[in-house]
């Protein structure tokens, strides 16, 4: 783990978000074997063959978790929006996101890096 991500996910100002951030780089952990991690343009990037594998980022009112490499995967209707190498949901306070579901795309999209 990269300290540099931990600071990012400790300084977040909302503890939610924090919290879900946290949650995300579990999922991203636990589905892309030897990920490596850092912040790049001021967001912790998630990389596996040097390739990005996941990012996620937060604002005001939510948390983005960005899947890369999305192209081939069969995504749950409306919950993800974006070009079909990329694909981003966005969670809000209250939302949970699905972490099986989660590491299972996360998991397929790394595989073909």
């Amino acid at each position: 783990m990269n300290q540099e991500v931990t600071d990012f996910i400790e300084a977040v100002k909302e503890p939610w978000q924090g919290e879900l951030c946290s949650r995300l780089r579990e999922v991203v952990h636990g589905a892309v074997p030897d990920v490596q991690e850092r912040i790049q343009y001021k967001k912790p990037h998630f990389l596996k063959n040097g390739k990005y594998a996941a990012v996620i980022s937060t604002s005001k009112d939510a948390v983005s978790f960005t899947i890369f490499n999305a192209g081939g995967l069969s995504l749950p209707e409306g919950l993800f929006d974006g070009p079909p190498e990329r694909k981003t949901i966005k969670l809000r306070q209250g939302h949970t996101a699905d972490r099986d579901q989660l590491s299972s795309l996360v998991s397929q999209a790394a595989s073909g890096l």
